[in-house]
């Protein structure tokens, strides 16, 4: 089996159009790797590819369940597993190409789930969020805010009511994990950005249109995108404060997203070239030709 080819990286790097470009010239199939595009009519806000962009390469694990479905890690790891066989079988190459890192992990290492274990990195909380929300189990925890790690395991604990067993250290297939990367001013200033943009083509119209979904949808009222919105649907929050909350969160799960994929994958980084996008694809095609 070829080496499936991993592209991560913060939201506006270009992973996208790398694993559609990729997918063109190896002859692979994608496999989505964020796990806020599984679910249908969560279009703007999750940076999903388009529909343009989906036909340009066959896609899988988008548009899969609807925002008032559950969906956790240990679904993801089925499905993701049974893509990676499926696409095998046809002779093709697989790319996986999303920002949740521990979806990703979890599908392509020994991790040992239970049916209905809901694991989570927590990205898209703050430790101050963390700490709350283990405070409803515990009121009178003495873990530190400033300990990410215990605080989310503590959590992760609690809200599963068992613990995970898990061997992180097992690979269970060949892979290279592709990283786009750029200096943090630029990164941040993309996503300034792309929040501005998501605004114009049209997210608030998006919210309001899944109003009647966020009392009963986990994913919207905790992925970055859509969970600040709920104040201002709700309690009449002002909507420049959505979006800079979305620009600031953003910026935020940007920067754990390098921790995460510095620490637990052997990613290969690339610098961007944004003004010459051709040029960073071509650099890591032939990289990979290289190898496989």
């Amino acid at each position: 089996m070829k080496p499936i080819i991993v592209i991560v990286g913060p939201t506006g790097v270009g992973k996208t159009k790398l694993s559609i470009e990729l997918a063109k010239k190896l002859d692979a199939e994608i496999i989505n790797g964020d796990s806020v595009a599984i679910y249908k009519r969560l279009n703007i806000g999750s940076a999903k590819p388009t529909k343009e962009e989906q036909q340009e390469a066959v896609h899988h694990l988008i548009d899969i369940k609807e925002p008032t479905e559950e969906y956790s890690v240990y679904d993801y790891q089925i499905d993701t597993r049974n893509k990676i066989e499926e696409i095998t079988k046809k002779g093709k190459r697989v790319v996986i190409v999303g920002g949740t890192g521990l979806y990703i992990k979890a599908a392509l290492y020994n991790y040992i789930f239970r049916k209905g274990t809901t694991y989570n990195t927590y990205d898209d909380l703050s430790n101050e969020e963390l700490l709350e929300k283990i405070k409803e189990y515990d009121k009178d925890t003495a873990i530190h805010k400033n300990n990410r790690k215990r605080l989310i395991r503590a959590l992760n604990k609690y809200e599963n009511k068992e613990p995970i067993t898990t061997n992180k250290d097992e690979c269970l297939y060949p892979i290279k994990v592709v990283g786009l990367t750029s200096q943090r001013e630029e990164i941040y200033g993309r996503i300034n950005k792309r929040v501005d943009k998501m605004f114009r083509e049209g997210l608030l119209e998006e919210i309001i249109s899944l109003k009647d979904d966020y009392k009963s949808s986990r994913v919207l009222k905790s992925a970055i995108g859509y969970k600040e919105f709920y104040d201002y649907l709700y309690h009449d929050k002002p909507l420049e404060v959505v979006k800079e909350e979305i620009k600031l969160n953003s910026r935020h799960y940007a920067k754990r997203q390098y921790t995460f994929f510095n620490h637990q994958f052997n990613t290969a980084w690339y610098e961007v070239n944004f003004e010459n996008f051709e040029e960073t694809i071509n650099k890591i095609y032939q990289d990979i030709k290289k190898e496989a």
